[in-house]
């Protein structure tokens, strides 16, 4: 649900992203500043102790100059502000307006932790509640965010926003960093600022938490926690795509009628025009409808396996270069899904991109995959993984490698986090933010009724 066309003023050199609302205005894209009042009627509640607005430093290296690209994300946010709120002491948000996850209280002194638990160890009042934050979600515009449309990635004046639902934000922040590198006016599809690289895994655990947190705010349950599907145990079949969890999909890849998603339809859908943001995100009567067929890839007829899970954590090294791809005995590059978790051997699908083989459909797509809620359950069971790792070597953002990979600096910034968040400051373990997960190890095909 698309509504209100936003142009971006002429003096703009570029455009935004996934920006608060509040530095959408003509003021605050002139000045180059997101620097939004908080509620005391100041500047990052600067005159509260909240934060103050500070001009940034560059944080991308001198490995190429700026005017060799013309990608607007690079160095992000640099492209579109100079200023953005830093915030103090437990304070955070794109106002210093919030508390950093994993702390509340009006002055952000108490810590709380919340538990992510396994889909099925939920009660049936329990899924609906999600189910219901997930539909509210997916209907309701966004009072905080907009994002970023294009009609043609070369032009800046084809750039401009529309408002868009609060899922609908989520599923775009996955796609804008996934599109096709622009460089010297040449588009490269090898270059992923949120895959394929070190950031892969704090990349999404930031992503989680963003969507958890707007979740909360949209609902106001503070006690919200995602849940995660384990899927290492059920073998060939999807246990939970039925019409009692995800949805169940019929010959032709539809979910079917009775399902609860099975009215969902897909942002950013149609033909992934490269030198485009989005194609087609003002005409919501033309959004694909959410498509899933678990098993039918030859390549990914079955899920990764609970074996595969133990197998990865073997791997002490972080990731390992060249950083990518190729990288072999890479925990990172294991889990991701493009070494062998077994042999650390790369160029074999596995975890992560397994099972987005095997879903099929919206899934398979990275560009869409967002778009299918049972993205969110299989990111935060790779979470999981993750913080098991973690806690196995009592590893922490020491461990994030320097590197060449555009956009997986360690102090780059996240594209496209705001308030601005770095590479390395999320491989750290989840305690810190707030959460942890549960130790629930479920039977094959059980569903908790």
């Amino acid at each position: 649900m698309l509504v209100s066309l936003v142009l971006l003023p002429v003096f703009l050199s570029g455009v935004l992203g996934q920006f608060p609302t509040a530095c959408t205005t003509d003021q605050a894209l002139k000045e180059r500043r997101c620097c939004p009042k908080w509620k005391d009627g100041s500047m990052c509640g600067v005159d509260s102790g909240r934060g103050r607005c500070k001009l940034m430093t560059r944080t991308y290296s001198e490995k190429r100059s700026y005017t060799e690209t013309n990608d607007d994300r690079l160095d992000w946010p640099h492209e579109y502000y100079d200023s953005v709120c830093v915030c103090n002491g437990n304070y955070w948000g794109f106002d210093c307006g919030e508390c950093k996850f994993g702390i509340c209280g009006d002055t952000c002194t108490e810590k709380k932790t919340l538990i992510r638990r396994e889909i099925r160890e939920l009660s049936r009042q329990e899924r609906m509640t999600f189910f219901s934050y997930l539909s509210l979600a997916k209907l309701k515009t966004s009072a905080r965010f907009k994002i970023l449309i294009s009609g043609n990635r070369y032009d800046r004046n084809t750039f401009h926003f529309i408002e868009a639902t609060v899922y609908d934000v989520f599923v775009w922040m996955h796609t804008y960093p996934v599109a096709p590198f622009l460089e010297n006016n040449v588009l490269d599809d090898t270059v992923n600022l949120a895959h394929v690289g070190p950031n892969f895994l704090p990349w999404h655990r930031w992503y989680l938490l963003f969507f958890e947190r707007e979740l909360q705010l949209l609902t106001h349950d503070d006690d919200f926690a995602l849940p995660y599907y384990d899927w290492s145990m059920d073998g060939k079949t999807c246990s939970i795509c039925t019409d009692d969890m995800m949805g169940k999909s019929d010959s032709q890849g539809l979910l079917t009628s009775t399902s609860y998603f099975a009215n969902w339809k897909s942002i950013c859908s149609g033909f992934p025009y490269p030198d485009k943001y989005c194609t087609i995100a003002e005409d919501k009567c033309r959004f694909e409808p959410i498509y899933r067929n678990p098993g039918a890839d030859p390549a990914g007829r079955q899920l990764p396996s609970a074996k595969q899970v133990e197998d990865v954590l073997q791997w002490k090294d972080y990731d390992r270069p060249p950083y990518n791809s190729r990288a072999r005995r890479s925990f990172r590059n294991c889990l991701e899904g493009f070494a062998d978790p077994t042999s650390g051997n790369a160029s074999v699908l596995s975890l992560h991109n397994l099972f987005h083989v095997y879903m099929g459909g919206t899934m398979s797509t990275s560009i869409l995959a967002s778009n299918d809620p049972i993205f969110l359950l299989h990111h935060t069971f790779n979470d999981k993984i993750f913080e098991r790792w973690l806690v196995k070597y009592n590893a922490s953002s020491e461990v994030y490698p320097e590197n060449n990979v555009t956009g997986h600096g360690p102090n780059e910034y996240i594209v496209p986090s705001m308030p601005l968040a770095r590479n390395k400051d999320y491989v750290r373990k989840a305690a810190i933010f707030g959460y942890r997960y549960s130790d629930y190890r479920p039977l094959s095909n059980e569903i908790s009724i």
